[in-house]
């Protein structure tokens, strides 16, 4: 696939208090034209979608936050926020409502799945489209990382729990994440994983990462949820995904055909963050998709 380069547009950082915790965001284009809301992962933050809305607000109006404990936002200590998927994607909802955001497309990223689908579900009439990006619903796909958190946390494994979260808010884990599976390391921007680093290094971050990784079992019970809505919604999806993705591989984005009938599919020669390597590709890919629902 051909990419074409688009003209990148000013993207405005901005704070705004949700919940009495002040949120960082990225905006940029015309609140007037469809607005994609795009929700990160993990480890990253809304950087992880810098280079893609720029080129994306040409035509859409873009806004990405940073959850609690990621990125710029802030990072209230686990006793003054709860560190559940569920209570952040509660907080990502009021955030879309103080936005006065009636209907969007909603991307999602590895942890912005289990957010974005807990409120895609709750909403499904202001969802007008999804766009997954290595982001699961079910089961099949589950990498090596993701299988062997599972299992730990099956088995009560507090001990080899932590092992591995440290490992992965290491710098070489941290770098393993961004470069393993990619076609072209060259083309993944270090300052993607440093950013991440020094922002995990912050006072408190261990425990919250911790209290999500303990967590993580809590979504595997709603994928029966999430594909009921599926079905029952057939939300028109984008799948833009990396298959040589340590944490989600080819078989997860297989998966979502066998509830969605409005469903386009495009696999890259890439890993967890596949928008390192093909922004331009992705973002006509995105434009394409949206273009042809309007």
């Amino acid at each position: 696939m051909k990419a074409t380069k688009k003209k990148a547009h000013t993207i405005k950082h901005k704070l705004i208090e949700i919940d009495g915790i002040n949120i960082f965001y990225r905006e940029a284009g015309d609140p007037k034209n469809p607005t994609i809301v795009m929700l990160h992962g993990f480890p990253s933050s809304s950087h992880m979608y810098r280079v893609i809305i720029g080129d994306l607000a040409e035509n859409f109006h873009i806004v990405a936050p940073d959850y609690p404990g990621f990125g710029l936002s802030d990072t209230p200590s686990v006793d003054a926020f709860n560190y559940t998927f569920e209570t952040i994607s509660e907080l990502i909802e009021h955030f879309i409502n103080a936005l006065q955001i009636d209907y969007y497309y909603l991307m999602m990223q590895d942890y912005g799945g289990p957010i974005g689908f807990r409120i895609a579900t709750k909403h499904p009439k202001n969802i007008k489209g999804l766009i997954i990006q290595n982001a699961n619903a079910y089961l099949e796909g589950l990498g090596e990382w993701p299988q062997k958190l599972a299992n730990l946390q099956e088995a009560g494994d507090m001990e080899g729990i932590l092992e591995l979260k440290d490992w992965f808010m290491s710098i070489e884990g941290l770098k393993a994440m961004y470069v393993d599976g990619a076609k072209d390391a060259q083309k993944v921007d270090p300052i993607s994983y440093l950013t991440d680093e020094a922002l995990l290094k912050r006072k408190g971050n261990n425990d919250i990462q911790t209290a999500l990784f303990s967590n993580y079992n809590s979504n595997f019970p709603k994928y029966h949820e999430w594909q009921t809505y599926f079905r029952n919604h057939q939300p028109p999806t984008l799948i833009i995904w990396g298959v040589n993705d340590l944490f989600f591989s080819k078989p997860g984005a297989e998966a979502f055909s066998k509830d969605l009938k409005n469903l386009e599919t495009h696999f890259f020669d890439g890993g967890h963050f596949m928008l390192e390597e093909y922004p331009q590709e992705s973002v006509q890919l995105i434009e394409n998709f949206i273009n042809k629902k309007q």
